[in-house]
């Protein structure tokens, strides 16, 4: 199994040939072709995305209980996942090709809707009542599919340096399960 500072090294190889290979494109003339099939707004939060799936939020938080590399690169902050570890069990199914990084993600969401209730609620007791509240961007579907397109990948990439395939659960790579 790879260890953390591996599947960050495959990640970031894996994004530099995907940055390489659409610098190519344009050089051949793909323009137009490659600004329809991604904008650079799209583009932009694919790569965030990705990176943050890549560094802060990966499938080995279900390990967050002890020393793991993205925990550490949330400095303090890292004590957030602590729980996560331990509502799931290493290798498991947050380490699931779909529902995996779904649960990361809904779990961040509930995270920050309790801040959010937490925040306006102080803030209604202390006499100054804030509303939290952003409006949608134009082209926000665009940029969520970006979104999620980034973190997906950087995810499913984690999985494949762990062995891990969708087509029949957790099988490994060299090792079948007896």
């Amino acid at each position: 199994m790879a260890s953390g500072r591996t599947h960050e090294t495959i990640n970031l190889v894996v994004l530099g040939s995907l940055a390489a290979a659409y610098a190519f494109g344009l050089t051949q003339g793909l323009n137009a072709e490659l600004e329809a099939l991604a904008p650079p707004r799209t583009r932009l939060t694919f790569a965030v995305a990705y990176l943050v799936g890549t560094f802060l939020v990966t499938p080995d938080l279900d390990l967050a209980e002890r020393r793991v590399r993205a925990k550490n690169n949330w400095g303090v902050l890292g004590l957030i996942w602590v729980p996560y570890g331990a509502l799931f069990k290493h290798r498991g199914w947050s380490h699931s090709w779909f529902v995996g990084p779904l649960t990361r993600l809904l779990y961040l969401v509930v995270l920050v809707l309790a801040l959010a209730f937490l925040v306006t609620r102080a803030s209604t007791l202390l006499g100054y009542p804030l509303r939290l509240g952003t409006p949608l961007v134009a082209g926000w579907r665009e940029l969520a599919l970006g979104a999620l397109a980034g973190y997906y990948l950087s995810q499913w990439l984690h999985l494949i340096a762990d062995g891990i395939w969708p087509d029949h659960g957790p099988r490994r790579l060299g090792r079948r399960r007896r």
